[in-house]
């Protein structure tokens, strides 16, 4: 497996981290295979990144078969658009780097947990919108994601929002300044595919996200695929006892631990 770290330039001089796993190209396999990415961004409330929503989920999807990205892009005291500048410089990067890394330019995912989720659907919403690219000096095409996999992902400002991921990103303690980041009513025929998964009992970031940003998706005619299973705390990763471990026994979660492959197969269809 290729596994390294580069440093992928971003706004104000910020060097991204950015950690590559790719399988080995095997000679007697295909020696010219151009893989589907996933660049994955973890969650923390944009006030930390979790290490369990990062390299374990990596390593899950490189070994079905895709070449897998870690974004550690900024969060608080930084606020928007940095994080998301960082994702679009991400998914830039492997979009150039692509013969390097076997990588199909046109079949990149960007995945999110969270607040990550939130970063990752703000680029599957705004990425023609030029304050996330132009600092970058690159273009929309250059940091469009091909798909997205969000992950009991943060969305609305309103009603049913995590407040602190929001007063994160936008430094703000008013709830009416959080609309202006909810991504439910931001969703356009421009928005590429996504794959959605939640528990009806999380407690932290309420279902309803989910269920705003799938309606939307619905109602203007993008392609979704949405699983809500009914129950597990919120932050559960793999669902597995690799991401759980001796600390969270709570986030063994079966039923909920399906979730990767099937969001490997709703991206091979979508990416097809």
């Amino acid at each position: 497996m290729l596994y390294e770290r580069v440093s992928v330039p971003s706004t104000d001089g910020f060097s991204l981290p950015l950690d590559l796993y790719c399988p080995e190209v095997c000679e007697d396999i295909d020696p010219d295979i151009q893989r589907p990415a996933v660049v994955i961004c973890p969650g923390g409330a944009y006030q930390f990144l979790s290490h369990r929503e990062a390299e374990p989920v990596a390593l899950a999807f490189a070994s079905m078969g895709f070449n897998a990205f870690v974004a550690w892009y900024r969060v608080a005291p930084y606020r928007y658009p940095r994080p998301q500048q960082d994702a679009a410089a991400a998914v830039a990067w492997v979009r150039a780097h692509a013969a390097q890394t076997h990588t199909h330019p046109d079949k990149i995912a960007v995945m999110g947990f969270s607040a990550g989720g939130h970063c990752a659907a703000s680029l599957g919403v705004w990425w023609p919108k030029g304050e996330l690219w132009k600092e970058l000096g690159l273009t929309p095409e250059q940091v469009k994601p091909n798909a997205l996999v969000l992950s009991y992902p943060v969305i609305t400002g309103g009603e049913k929002a995590h407040r602190g991921s929001f007063e994160n990103l936008s430094g703000s303690l008013d709830t009416s300044e959080h609309l202006r980041y909810s991504l439910e009513t931001q969703v356009t025929e421009q928005t590429p595919p996504a794959f959605l998964w939640h528990t009806w009992t999380d407690e932290a970031v309420p279902v309803e996200n989910s269920l705003l940003f799938a309606t939307a998706l619905k109602a203007h005619g993008v392609q979704a695929e949405v699983h809500l299973f009914p129950f597990g705390a919120h932050g559960a990763s793999l669902c597995n006892p690799q991401t759980s471990g001796v600390r969270n026994p709570h986030f063994v979660l079966p039923d909920c631990a399906q979730w990767p492959g099937m969001a490997a197969d709703f991206l091979r269809r979508v990416l097809a």
